[in-house]
């Protein structure tokens, strides 16, 4: 926070989310293309625009037409602080765990009770202490156990799982499903159910081979006097998806800083450089083509 003294600040009173994450990219897209549109003299090309919901729950891109959008590549406004520009991004999975226990009279439980509530702390125990999103940084990968919810008769735990390596991605899975067998084996088949899936991939492999999206951005940020930070994304964007659907997108910063909690504020000043780098990237682009 000190570091953006001088600056307009939005944030809350501390009681809820900011949501800066993402309004501020959808006011950033919004008044770029009014500025585009009250500025013709800045030539540029076919810009195609779009917003998706759910994205914080990975489904953005869900029902996305990426042939009716028609662009070659995008870029989502969905960063952090002045200057980021990123195209690395988690392999993601999220698991649902389901523990079934037997209930009853704790008077009498013994030899009788199975605590559904303790086999999902077992399950967890289980996992690398260290292996979590509060000992991890840079292009270290986790489990994160997101909600646990029970009691003796049933408990439902949910994770996510994160690595940028795409084979220790799947080492992590298995080691999920090797627990889980490890546990059935011990207290029985229908102990502990595992529902897993997969969210989305690093879009590196996706965006590498048009490497110049990423060099189009960074010069639109060098020629702004703005220090472009490029860094991997602990955490997933639309365009993680999107980039395996063919739309190759790297995501730009916002301004938004302490994002998914009441802390969260976001810098005006930072979100009108992000405009400008929208417009400058339009119209290198059309320089360019």
């Amino acid at each position: 926070l000190p570091s953006y003294k001088g600056h307009t600040i939005i944030t809350t009173d501390g009681t809820t989310l900011l949501g800066a994450d993402d309004k501020a990219g959808l006011t950033e897209i919004m008044v770029a293309m009014n500025y585009l549109i009250h500025n013709p003299q800045i030539k540029h090309g076919k810009i195609r625009v779009a917003f998706t919901p759910d994205e914080e729950i990975g489904r953005g891109p869900a029902h996305f037409d990426v042939e009716a959008f028609g662009a070659s590549c995008a870029y989502t406004m969905d960063g952090g602080p002045l200057g980021g520009l990123e195209y690395e991004s988690f392999n993601a999975a999220g698991a649902k765990l389901t523990f079934n226990g037997t209930n009853t009279h704790p008077g009498t439980a013994k030899n009788k009770m199975r605590n559904a509530t303790k086999l999902a702390m077992e399950f967890n125990g289980h996992l690398p202490v260290e292996e979590a999103p509060e000992y991890t940084e840079g292009y270290e990968g986790f489990y994160h156990l997101l909600s646990l919810n029970g009691d003796v008769e049933q408990s439902k735990a949910y994770y996510i799982i994160r690595d940028f390596d795409r084979e220790n991605f799947e080492v992590r899975k298995h080691n999920v499903e090797n627990i889980v067998k490890q546990m059935q084996e011990k207290y029985g088949q229908n102990a502990v159910v595992l529902e897993m899936n997969d969210q989305y991939y690093n879009m590196l492999e996706k965006i590498e081979p048009v490497r110049e999206i990423v060099d189009i951005a960074y010069e639109a940020m060098k020629s702004l006097n703005i220090e472009p930070n490029i860094h991997p994304i602990r955490g997933g964007t639309d365009g993680s998806q999107l980039s395996y659907m063919g739309l190759p997108t790297p995501n730009i910063f916002t301004g938004g800083e302490n994002y998914h909690g009441k802390f969260e504020y976001v810098s005006v000043d930072t979100m009108e450089k992000a405009v400008q780098v929208i417009v400058e990237i339009a119209r290198r682009f059309e320089e360019q083509a």
